[in-house]
């Protein structure tokens, strides 16, 4: 099918049209000139999707357990979206897209859609479109949206910004207690999964991770610890319940509409940054921005007193052509 405008293209994605779904995201991530006005229109519909965030290290078992978790989302007969988040080549940019492999047995589902998404480079385990690509999800109407962050271990606390629950998934012997509060993990955990149970050294991973989590102070909310074995389902009705108690508690204590709030601030935030950005770089134009990084290399200004009089006089310019 041709898709001539933004509408239509909308029109498709709303109609179940995976091609048309995907075509938006991409021209999202490209910053297409599109980009906008499919944001917008779709962000209108959106407010509706539950937003699971899985993380942990590489290895731990994260794709599988989303695999299992989409088969019970299916069974309920809810549609579901997963955004998996994956490695990029240092020297493409272009995503390795394991994840998306190992969720083939879904493919030929149409109530499952599943995009895999390059890191480019950004830290904090997900790419810097995830919070505008989960909004087109969302006001695409999947119910629930799975993310699943890149695996780097000690840097993806950045998921707990974008999920309204946040699994953290680690295995038997997983580090110890001083590790485990570097990586901040045990702050955003809303349900810590041990994957791969069947191992040595389960109860001891259990006993420390609950040990831990006492002494992180008082929560509104006591995260679960979970055993499972993913490979052959074994734990993940658990998990899902785990989640579906958390968004219960989180929706009757009024805490799921203040969190929302709070993402969406931080959303728009980035957002004026990026847009203050670009509008600056554009008035001053390359040359007066260049003859700045040469003063801040010779390092006759610092960086931070050049950022603050490129803004003065770009203030001081707006303010003479009023």
């Amino acid at each position: 099918m041709a898709w001539t405008t933004p509408q239509d293209l909308i029109e498709g994605a709303l109609g179940g049209d995976r091609r048309a779904l995907a075509r938006i995201i991409t021209r999202i991530e490209d910053g297409h000139q599109t980009a906008p006005e499919l944001l917008a229109t779709l962000f209108e519909r959106g407010g509706h999707a539950y937003v699971i965030g899985l993380t942990g290290a590489p290895g731990a078992g994260k794709s599988t357990i989303t695999d299992q978790l989409i088969t019970l989302i299916r069974a309920s007969g809810d549609e579901v979206a997963v955004l998996a988040v994956d490695p990029s080549s240092p020297f493409t940019g272009g995503a390795i897209l394991g994840d998306r492999i190992r969720m083939q047995d879904h493919a030929g589902d149409a109530g499952v859609y599943i995009r895999s998404m390059g890191s480019r480079g950004h830290l904090g385990g997900i790419a810097a479109a995830t919070p505008r690509v989960v909004s087109i999800l969302d006001g695409a109407g999947f119910p629930f949206v799975i993310v699943e962050t890149v695996g780097v271990g000690q840097a993806e606390v950045e998921i707990v910004e974008n999920a309204d629950t946040t699994v953290v998934v680690v295995n038997p012997g997983w580090g110890d207690s001083v590790q485990a509060n570097k990586a901040g993990l045990l702050e955003i955990g809303d349900t810590f999964v041990i994957n791969k149970a069947d191992r040595p050294g389960v109860n001891d991973t259990m006993r420390d991770l609950r040990q831990m989590l006492e002494l992180g102070g008082d929560r509104t909310w006591e995260p679960p610890v979970v055993p499972s074995v993913a490979t052959s389902g074994e734990g993940i009705d658990e998990i899902w319940q785990a989640i579906k108690d958390h968004r219960k508690h989180l929706e009757s204590s009024g805490e799921l509409a203040v969190a929302r709030r709070h993402r969406l601030e931080l959303e728009f935030r980035r957002a004026m940054i990026d847009e203050l950005t670009t509008r600056a770089e554009a008035s001053a134009g390359r040359q007066a921005l260049t003859a700045l990084v040469d003063q801040v290399t010779l390092r006759e200004i610092d960086p931070w007193t050049a950022a603050r009089r490129f803004v003065a006089e770009l203030a001081e310019e707006n303010t003479r052509g009023h």
